[in-house]
């Protein structure tokens, strides 16, 4: 039946296959970094004011650091929602570039015409430089940000360093933001990158939510949505949706969209714990734990089972002791 009713709705193009189910209007649990879904925990509000602060101070720069699914992209498109029309801003994605390749996506990103024939790095910095002069005199700023930064090579870096130095006697012409994963810190404290490590004088770096901050956000996305009169988390269902996900937001993502499904196929609105342990299950337990090496399921054991386990074995290996004598 639950199939079946799946399939049912599966050609529906509207608002998805449980949303509607529960009056939302849409998906509340998607992976795509939406900035309007961004919940500003104070850590994420904290590291959103610091990048604020650093490009009004023109402080040249910024770090923000974080594991895989804490926030850093929805981060960084949020601060680019917020920015007016005084700051020209470039994002890059694709972190997988040469030096040169490096230079002409910051052009194109910034819509900058590189001047005919063969183009060469001396060619882009003088067309990228012209242009932040152009953008000083009018007042404004220029906001380059790098996403995955911990994938650039040695020498690109090296390049993004030399950015830097497109400069006027008195101010920075253009503002840096690398966001990467924490390897990234391994990176710029190596010997041959210090001179740019000791440039950045903005840092930040995000921790996963702790156990209020997950229900706060669990609550916002379904308020954002408008199913938040319409579902139901228990206590005990918020518990293990922490422990399970370690506090990381994509974990959450993935962790809540399938409680819903369940929910949804199983005509409640409720959710409890074991809806929670049964989504656990369904998306895959070596997903949501960080240690490998763990036995995901004894989060779920209860803790008596252990108990008698322990002490079975306990008994056993006496009569065997015994018996051995």
């Amino acid at each position: 039946m639950a199939s079946s009713k799946i399939f049912s709705t599966f050609s529906n193009s509207g608002v998805g296959m449980y949303a509607s189910y529960f009056g939302m209007q849409e998906n509340p649990f998607n992976l795509n970094p939406d900035p309007r879904y961004f919940y500003l925990s104070p850590q994420h509000q904290e590291a959103l004011n610091s990048l604020i602060y650093g490009i009004n101070e023109k402080k040249g720069f910024m770090l923000i650091t974080g594991g895989i699914g804490n926030g850093k992209t929805t981060l960084c498109r949020t601060l680019l929602a917020r920015l007016d029309g005084t700051v020209e801003s470039a994002l890059i994605f694709n972190s997988a570039l040469s030096d040169l390749e490096l230079l002409q996506t910051i052009n194109q990103e910034f819509g900058i015409a590189v001047k005919r024939g063969r183009q060469t790095k001396k060619r882009c910095l003088d067309a990228l430089n012209e242009f932040l002069l152009k953008n000083y005199a009018a007042g404004k700023q220029a906001l380059l940000m790098i996403d995955e930064a911990q994938n650039l090579s040695l020498n690109v870096l090296e390049q993004v360093r030399m950015l830097s130095n497109l400069e006027t006697d008195r101010e920075k012409l253009l503002s840096i933001v690398l966001m990467g994963q924490p390897e990234l810190r391994e990176l710029l404290a190596l010997p041959s990158l210090r001179q740019l490590n000791e440039r950045i004088t903005v840092r930040y770096d995000l921790k996963p939510l702790d156990r209020a901050n997950v229900q706060t956000y669990i609550e916002y996305r379904l308020t954002m949505a408008g199913g938040m009169d319409r579902v139901q988390f228990s206590r005990e269902a918020y518990n293990l949706i922490y422990r399970c996900s370690e506090g990381n937001p994509r974990r959450i993502n993935a962790l809540c969209d399938r409680a819903l499904l369940i929910a949804y196929t199983q005509d409640v609105s409720a959710i409890d714990r074991k809806i929670v342990k049964k989504a656990v299950k369904d998306v895959g337990e070596t997903y949501f734990f960080s240690n490998g090496r763990r036995a995901a399921v004894s989060r779920f054991m209860p803790a008596p089972f252990w108990v008698i386990l322990s002490l079975a074995l306990l008994v056993t290996g006496l009569l065997l002791l015994n018996f051995l004598k």
